[in-house]
């Protein structure tokens, strides 16, 4: 019988638009609301701040990944250089991350289809999930080309955000809230109008709204030119945050004053509504429905190929090594579906408490993750000295900048404690480490 294996189908073209998916999300489109309510104008410092971070993560991991050709995962390099207990937890902790995203959106896209229909927030959800399912089940070039499409949409929206407000900042255009005008930064309360508490609370959401700029490590196996694809996304990140991040936000608080926003609703669809065009704001909602739409998806397909390599590295049930005859993980895709539709159970059950415990719970999986990048990579500069030397994409400022970056994670999480809404979420995670780490010397113990 012929042995299938996972079609390297995606071009440059999917992977460029992969790294875009998977960063501009529900992070941005709805969580910006709650993360402005709590920093006013000076979120825009904190996404610059987290941005800077992880482009220097992404570094690090492009040097990783590129360092090897057999690298396919994050498990992988996390096995060489850490042992195999750090590829078992960070291997089944990046699936959880994911499936806590993907949980995320499809809470979203419920929230995002109440704007015009008077129905349950868990009803949209669950259709978007099987829907999704359906196409996931189909060939990776499907996916890839689902995802160049959903981004594109992203990129048009943001891109015409950027160009509106700039036209009415020119024209000294009035709205119900005031003049749009750049003094909207600092005139309700200055750039940090909740104190420096307030700027701190708000990294959280923002770490959550970057979640999966590593996407592009977990498609390695699938990239038809690694070596020249890999370097190309990574290197186009900080142009990525400088534009669609801190662009589209400084031109949300031109026109809008920070505390004119709903932490409840996304600042999109606000800003044009507010600039009286309602029809126009009814598009920006279904835009950024698509944008839920597309980070569950990008979700769905992380979670399943996780769940091959976990199962091809002998580190979960061998049920999810099999493809289907599309060459798809289906297994590990019906596992992790079935998981994801959970948030939307917690749409029925606590549908205001939802997004933020899922996404509180999911910055902190995300922190794991990248953190463990920085190490092994410190492990490998150290460790494998000809490898770093004869490298074509070396990682800048290292092992300084490793431990700077480990060290603002640190005291993000530090922070999370000090906030009764994310304080929960902070003390329940540990549970999933211990049951991990139960379940790895549960392994050791039958081998």
């Amino acid at each position: 019988m012929e042995q299938r294996e996972l079609k390297r189908d995606l071009s440059n073209r999917h992977v460029q638009l992969i790294a875009i998916g998977g960063t501009i999300g529900t992070g941005l489109f709805l969580g910006s609301g709650k993360a402005i309510q709590l920093a006013g104008p000076s979120i825009i410092f904190a996404y610059l701040i987290v941005g800077i971070a992880l482009f220097f993560v992404m570094r690090a991991l492009g040097e990783l990944l590129l360092s090897k050709a057999g690298y396919q995962s994050l498990t992988d390099i996390a096995e060489e250089y850490l042992g195999p207990w750090a590829s078992f937890v960070t291997g089944w902790t990046y699936w959880f991350c994911w499936i806590m995203t993907a949980m995320a959106d499809v809470i979203a896209v419920g929230v995002y289809v109440k704007y015009w229909f008077d129905i349950p927030q868990w009803v949209p959800a669950l259709i978007c999930v099987i829907i999704l399912l359906g196409l996931n089940l189909l060939t990776v070039k499907l996916f890839g080309e689902l995802e160049f499409w959903f981004a594109l949409i992203k990129v048009i929206t943001i891109l015409a955000l950027i160009i509106i407000g700039v036209i009415l900042l020119v024209m000294g255009f009035k709205t119900d809230a005031g003049s749009v005008t750049v003094q909207n930064l600092w005139n309700h309360g200055g750039l940090f109008p909740n104190g420096v508490s307030g700027f701190l609370l708000s990294f959280q959401m923002v770490i959550f709204a970057y979640v999966g700029v590593e996407l592009v490590g977990v498609s390695a196996a699938e990239t038809s030119n690694p070596k020249k694809n890999i370097p190309s996304a990574i290197n186009k990140i900080p142009l990525r945050i400088l534009f669609f991040y801190v662009g589209a936000l400084i031109v949300l608080l031109f026109i809008n004053p920070w505390m004119e926003l709903n932490a409840a609703e996304s600042p999109f669809v606000k800003t044009f509504s507010l600039v009286g065009i309602p029809l126009a704001a009814g598009i920006i909602n279904f835009v950024v429905l698509t944008s839920a739409a597309s980070a569950c998806n990008s979700g769905m397909f992380s979670t399943s190929r996780i769940l091959y390599n976990l199962s091809k590295n002998d580190q979960g049930p061998s049920t999810f090594a099999k493809l289907n005859k599309n060459h798809v993980p289906s297994n590990g895709l019906f596992v992790s579906t079935l998981v994801i539709s959970a948030g939307a159970l917690l749409s029925k059950l606590i549908p205001d408490q939802a997004f933020g415990i899922v996404t509180t719970i999911s910055a902190i999986c995300f922190i794991w993750v990248w953190s463990i990048i920085l190490i092994c990579h410190l492990r490998y500069k150290k460790t494998r000295p000809q490898l770093h030397a004869a490298s074509t994409f070396k990682a800048p400022l290292t092992p300084f900048i490793n431990y700077v970056v480990l060290a603002l994670f640190a005291v993000i999480l530090i922070i999370m404690l000090f906030s009764d809404a994310m304080r929960p979420a902070l003390l329940l995670t540990p549970v999933w480490f211990i049951l991990l780490f139960g379940f790895y010397g549960a392994r050791r113990k039958k081998k």
